[in-house]
């Protein structure tokens, strides 16, 4: 499954979106900026990863590396020119692709934040954990992490994972965007500035010649 605004032109991107709760504070954001390069002239892709959103597949099954795959194998079937990754996403891109990490974070970070909020929910249901404590179960059995069912393979890996060193994906880090970064909202959000910004950025670097 993926959204898609495909009208079978020169320019097309692959979007890879931010993962877990970052995914749902951007979803409509990410697509709110797909609008407007469909109005520049660019056609854009978004998939659904095996786990998530109409995937029948269960998350906890999951890796990076069959994630990785699926990435690659999204850019060879929408035959895209370029990617823009989002956040976490970016741990996904696939190197040889051409384009942009938007706000780049690493797997370490995403673990973490994941944790810290299993934390502050046992605080609240008067649960005694440790992060030293989950994690090390997580490596073994997986965890559930802020409603995210997560396997041990794909934890272990998210615990050291970066972006590729050799890709060719210029970054844009949000002070080029302008404003507060929407992942750390405390409910799903769009913000049209933003949104116009980022557009921009990318179709100047796709439609220069």
């Amino acid at each position: 499954m993926a959204l898609v605004f495909d009208r079978q032109r020169e320019h097309r991107l692959l979007v890879l979106p931010a993962l877990f709760h970052e995914a749902n504070n951007m979803r409509r954001h990410t697509v709110e900026v797909m609008r407007r390069l469909d109005l520049s002239g660019i056609d854009s892709f978004l998939p659904d990863f095996s786990g998530c959103n109409e995937s029948l597949q269960s998350l906890d099954t999951q890796t990076l590396v069959g994630w990785r795959a699926a990435a690659l194998a999204a850019a060879a079937y929408f035959r895209a020119t370029h990617v823009l990754a989002i956040r976490a996403g970016c741990l996904l891109a696939p190197p040889a692709l051409p384009g942009w990490r938007y706000a780049p974070t690493t797997g370490t970070k995403v673990v973490r934040s994941l944790l810290r909020a299993r934390m502050i929910a046992a605080r609240e249901a008067g649960q005694a954990e440790s992060i030293e404590g989950v994690s090390a179960i997580a490596r073994i059995e997986g965890v559930d992490l802020a409603g995210w069912p997560i396997g041990a393979a794909m934890f272990s890996a998210l615990e050291n994972a970066v972006a590729n060193a050799d890709s060719r994906q210029a970054a844009i880090d949000q002070d080029d965007i302008g404003g507060g970064g929407l992942w750390l909202r405390a409910e799903p959000g769009e913000d049209a500035e933003q949104a116009d910004m980022l557009a921009a950025l990318v179709a100047m670097g796709m439609l220069e010649p």
